[in-house]
């Protein structure tokens, strides 16, 4: 303890949390070594606890330590953890023989690569900095087939990278923001980053509750951020009717007159349920996100953000200013990708595949007593007895699911909840049920 407290040359909580830093920077503190008490620090310092816990909040936010409760304080075996605190436990990292945690799509699913960049040749040009930041024949291709007529519409690489451009354009710190109750956990860490207050929302079978909404619009949102199609996690998607009371809920309120609607459509290709869209009737206060990665894969980065030509300009703009655009020779193969029969044809089987297995597990877990619905893309969300129990059960079995706490805005029902990404569960799937029933009632 008393080197450590010489290594501080300043008493200052920043001094404090510097002087330790550098101690773990320098390996001079490994990952897991345990730390004096606060308490012991400040009396080896001569100052006040309350001093010295401030410089453990700033390390432990900052992500160098990690508290054990009564155990103490560690040096975090990994130092900085990159992953977003509700990514944390979700990651796959644990190995199970079915993995049915990760939310990504099933790699045989995917359309192949290979042909189509084959086809892509002199179409990409990438020597250049000064060209329009999308490929015509892309941008012309996403026009003709955006869910509604669009003003304008540029590519980002991939759908929360686009919710990211437009929140750091268009609100400012302290806005609020609806979301849908559950919700995609890096929704929230998302918000989190660029200081908005988040109001829940809850969801149905046909997604997010306009009574709820109208609600919610009295805290004077500035945002309204929503899933059409596939919704992650419940599987659910939004019907044509309930987007026309959604969007008469949102035009009727006098306290949230101005907020904008971000619709996160990442499951289009694979999505049985039809195209919708609150631009239909609020073409001024929508931007409309379609993202590729879970119909064409994930790596590819690719999506598309469009709406009035006032709000995708300031995106545009602002990202000139960083990455500039998403890469033409990106664009180019997925221009390739959308428009060869065989590429097309490889997609809508892989939808119609993805639909079946949630027929299928549907099927199995009400033969087994579970109470369930054939959800819309890969996910599907089960409430069960006991979060902790039903997820070391499942483990046991060699199955690994998702907690559903990290999907939570606030808190949780008694019980909890887990999510099923039943669209890589090609077979098995009445073994797979009977242990996802059991986990039910664990």
């Amino acid at each position: 303890m008393k080197s450590i407290a010489l290594a501080i040359e300043e008493r200052s909580p920043q001094g404090i949390a510097g002087g330790i830093a550098r101690l773990i920077t320098t390996g001079e503190l490994a990952p897991g070594d345990r730390l004096p008490t606060v308490r012991d620090l400040a009396a080896d310092l001569g100052v006040s606890p309350a001093t010295v816990s401030h410089a453990w909040q700033r390390l432990s936010s900052t992500g160098l330590i990690t508290s054990r409760g009564r155990s103490g304080s560690f040096v975090r075996a990994m130092p900085r953890e990159w992953m977003p605190r509700r990514y944390r436990g979700m990651d796959g990292s644990h190995d199970a023989p079915l993995d049915l945690s990760r939310g990504t799509p099933d790699p045989a699913l995917l359309p192949a690569l290979g042909p189509a960049i084959s086809r892509i040749g002199a179409r990409a040009d990438t020597s250049s900095y000064m060209q329009l930041p999308d490929i015509p024949e892309l941008h012309d291709l996403l026009r003709d087939t955006w869910p509604s007529p669009v003003e304008s519409i540029t590519v980002t690489n991939g759908a929360l990278d686009a919710i990211d451009r437009a929140l750091t354009s268009l609100v400012r710190f302290g806005d609020r923001v609806i979301v849908e109750h559950p919700t995609f956990p890096p929704f929230l860490d998302l918000l989190e980053h660029h200081g908005l207050d988040t109001v829940e929302v809850p969801v149905d079978a046909e997604g997010m509750r306009p009574d709820a909404l109208a609600a919610a619009l009295r805290s004077n949102p500035a945002v309204v951020l929503l899933q059409p199609r596939a919704h992650n996690p419940t599987g659910a998607s939004i019907t044509l009717e309930r987007a026309k009371q959604l969007a008469f809920v949102l035009y009727r309120s006098r306290t949230a007159e101005n907020a904008l609607v971000i619709e996160d459509d990442h499951s289009g290709a694979i999505s049985m349920a039809p195209e919708v869209t609150l631009a239909t009737w609020l073409p001024e206060r929508v931007l409309h996100v379609r993202s590729f990665s879970k119909s064409h894969g994930p790596d590819l980065r690719i999506g598309a953000l469009g709406g009035p030509r006032a709000l995708v300009d300031k995106v545009v703009a602002r990202r000139l200013l960083g990455p500039g655009w998403t890469s033409r020779m990106t664009q180019a193969l997925l221009f390739e990708l959308l428009t060869d029969p065989v590429s097309v044809a490889e997609v809508d089987s892989a939808r119609d595949t993805y639909a079946q297995r949630q027929r299928s597990m549907a099927t199995a877990l009400r033969d087994h007593g579970v109470d369930a619905w054939a959800g819309d893309g890969i996910n599907t969300w089960l409430a069960v007895a006991d979060e902790r129990s039903a997820i070391v059960r499942l483990t046991a079995a060699g199955i690994r699911v998702a907690p559903g706490r990290p999907f939570l805005v606030t808190g949780d029902a008694p019980g909890g909840h887990i999510r099923v990404t039943v669209g890589v569960a090609r077979d098995d799937h009445a073994m797979i049920a009977q242990a996802l029933a059991e986990a039910v009632r664990a």
